[in-house]
């Protein structure tokens, strides 16, 4: 009998699903999620959305950036955002609309998650993040 491995010990079961954890985590993160397809994304904008990229410096230098998009490393998101924190943006009040966007729409969906979870009620992230963003502009 093979012993198990931490792969084996991590699964987690959810209906006839067989979900990792991360997976689980994403999937509840979304279900609350009004996410933004990359087409919509001007709009959102056009009517007082903030785009935050909280993708590192090194991805921006690499990928380019989104030309009206606000950066806050993901690092240090809720210490800008919170109405509580000595560092918070002033301009970024819990009922602004927020759209998170990532790389590719993962890192996003969770830190949005989190956002709602602190009473930020228009949270929200980009289906695909920058790259797709970036793909649609082409």
């Amino acid at each position: 009998m093979r012993s198990a491995s931490l792969i084996d010990l991590v699964e987690v079961t959810v209906g006839s699903l067989n979900m990792t954890p991360i997976d689980k985590r994403l999937a509840e993160a979304r279900q609350n999620l009004e996410r933004v397809e990359p087409a919509y994304l001007p709009e959102k904008l056009s009517v007082g959305a903030i785009l935050v990229d909280i993708r590192p410096e090194s991805f921006r230098l690499d990928e380019g950036v989104h030309p009206d998009a606000l950066v806050i490393e993901r690092n240090v998101l809720e210490w800008r955002l919170d109405p509580n924190s000595d560092t918070r943006i002033v301009d970024i009040e819990p009922d602004t609309p927020i759209i998170i966007m990532c790389n590719e729409g993962y890192a996003s969906s969770l830190a949005a998650a989190d956002l709602l979870a602190m009473g930020f009620t228009a949270a929200t992230d980009l289906v695909g993040g920058y790259r797709a963003w970036r793909s649609a502009q082409t």
